[in-house]
């Protein structure tokens, strides 16, 4: 039978949510999709976690990505983004399990740094195949949710170290980083996590997570 493990991970609504007496003094204000505003706000993404790539990539994603301030650790993006928090309920859940219990866990390595134009710094496994299969495997259960938007004609499985800063200082963490290749990680789940565009709206937050197939 599928399995959801649900779990909440440090996150601060308090920018993005009233508290309980306020809310019970007036009604929330709703957006054009008839969820709360702060809610829409909101976004979601599914994603594998690389905790072995941390002591190569942490000290560099600290400074130099983006998502690290948010509280989004070293990670391959499954999907991004997904359907807005506020419509992702037990269904959903339901059905996300069922999807990756489906799959059976992998190894892999990333075993090379790459880039994107100049300005973006990632590693890549040495067998895309996996991540890929899994993209797809969500995006046709959910076509309403296309990989990046649909904005990219061919989606590369990579994990971030930089996206800002000085391309002297993206340069140097790719120097840093390369002769610690390559990073050895198994792919047993797949994250659920949700949050803010921004760190000064709060921070995202793992609320479930989805094991692979266990035997």
């Amino acid at each position: 039978m599928a399995s959801v493990t649900t779990t909440i991970l440090r996150i601060d609504w308090s920018p993005l949510r009233a508290g309980p007496e306020s809310a019970s003094r007036q009604p929330a204000t709703k957006g054009a999709d008839n969820y709360p505003v702060a809610e829409q706000n909101l976004e979601s993404a599914l994603l594998v976690t690389v905790p072995s790539a941390e002591p190569v990539v942490a000290r560099y994603r600290d400074r130099l990505d983006s998502s690290a301030p948010l509280g989004v650790p070293a990670h391959i993006t499954v999907l991004f983004p997904f359907m807005p928090p506020a419509a992702i309920g037990a269904q959903v859940h339901a059905r996300l399990a069922r999807l990756f219990a489906a799959v059976a866990p992998f190894v892999f390595a990333l075993d090379h740094t790459d880039w994107f134009g100049d300005h973006l710094l990632w590693l890549g496994p040495r067998d895309p195949a996996p991540f890929s299969a899994l993209t797809r495997l969500v995006y046709e259960a959910f076509p309403d949710y296309p990989p990046y938007g649909g904005r990219h004609d061919v989606v590369v499985p990579h994990l971030t170290v930089a996206d800002s800063g000085d391309p002297t200082e993206l340069r140097a963490a790719d120097d840093a980083v390369r002769p610690r290749l390559p990073v050895e990680a198994r792919a047993t789940q797949v994250a659920l996590m949700t949050g803010p565009p921004t760190a000064a709206e709060g921070r995202w937050a793992t609320v479930a997570t989805f094991p692979f197939r266990t035997r």
